[in-house]
C-alpha cells in the first residue's frame, strides 16, 4: 500500500513540475514577445509565431513594409493571459502605435492566443502578428 501511495505522490509532484515549467515557459515566452514589440521589431516577432501558422499565413511583404513605419509607444497587457484550456492561452493587448511619417498615434487591440507544443517544450502564438490595419 505505502508503495502505491509513493507512486502517487510522485506522479502529482512530477504532474506539478511539469506544469510550473510550462507556466514559467508561458511568463518567460510572453516577456519576450513583449520586448520585441516594444523596440518595434515585428521582423522577429515572427519568431514567436507557430510554423505550421505561419507557413499556412505568411505576412506579404506589404504587411511587413506597415510594420516598418509604426513604433510602439506602449504595450498594455491588461489582466494577463487567461487559460483557455491546458495547453491554450488567450492575452489581450493594447498596443499604442506611432506613424513614424505622420507622428499620429493610435490604439489597437491584439487578441493573442498561445498554444504550449509538448514536444518542443515551447509556447507558439497562433494569433499571428497584430493587425495593425484595424481600429
Amino acid at each position: 500500500m505505502r508503495r502505491i501511495l509513493s507512486l502517487a505522490v510522485a506522479v502529482l509532484l512530477v504532474a506539478g513540475c511539469a506544469t510550473y515549467q510550462r507556466k514559467d515557459a508561458l511568463t518567460s515566452t510572453l516577456n519576450a514577445y513583449a520586448a520585441t514589440l516594444r523596440w518595434g521589431n515585428f521582423q522577429s516577432g515572427l519568431n514567436f509565431v507557430d510554423p505550421k501558422v505561419l507557413k499556412a499565413n505568411p505576412p506579404s511583404s506589404l504587411d511587413m513594409a506597415r510594420y516598418q513605419q509604426l513604433r510602439v509607444s506602449d504595450y498594455d497587457e491588461g489582466a494577463g493571459p487567461t487559460a483557455l484550456g491546458e495547453n491554450d492561452v488567450q492575452q489581450i493587448v493594447q498596443l499604442h502605435l506611432i506613424n513614424i511619417n505622420s507622428q499620429s498615434e493610435r490604439t489597437v487591440i491584439d487578441r493573442q492566443t498561445w498554444h504550449y507544443d509538448e514536444e518542443s517544450k515551447r509556447w507558439w502564438l497562433t494569433s499571428g502578428l497584430p493587425d495593425v490595419t484595424r481600429d
